[in-house]
């Protein structure tokens, strides 16, 4: 079990929940939730590369790969696209 389980209440828990779906779209229709580990489920270097250029297309924020990674969760990504959609 994650030590974060709440997702950060300044994160939209609809954010929250379009990571996760989009995450469950490369892991083969996996049911993903907020706290997943990316690579606990399944996740690797090349489909983190595909979310990442796809959270890039859809919502207009890039994450370098180390900050992907280090979030480690849909809730964390989505709390840095928030942070990304904040920057000027």
């Amino acid at each position: 079990m994650s030590e974060r389980q709440a997702a950060p209440s300044s994160t939209p828990g609809s954010l929250i929940n379009e990571i996760s779906a989009l995450w469950g779209e490369y892991l083969d229709g996996r049911e993903v939730g907020a706290d997943d580990d990316f690579f606990a489920i399944g996740g690797n270097s090349l489909i983190g590369i595909k979310i990442i250029d796809r959270v890039s297309r859809d919502y207009g924020v890039d994450l370098s790969v180390r900050a992907f990674y280090l979030a480690q969760t849909p809730a964390r990504v989505a709390e840095l696209i928030e942070q990304g959609r904040a920057r000027p």
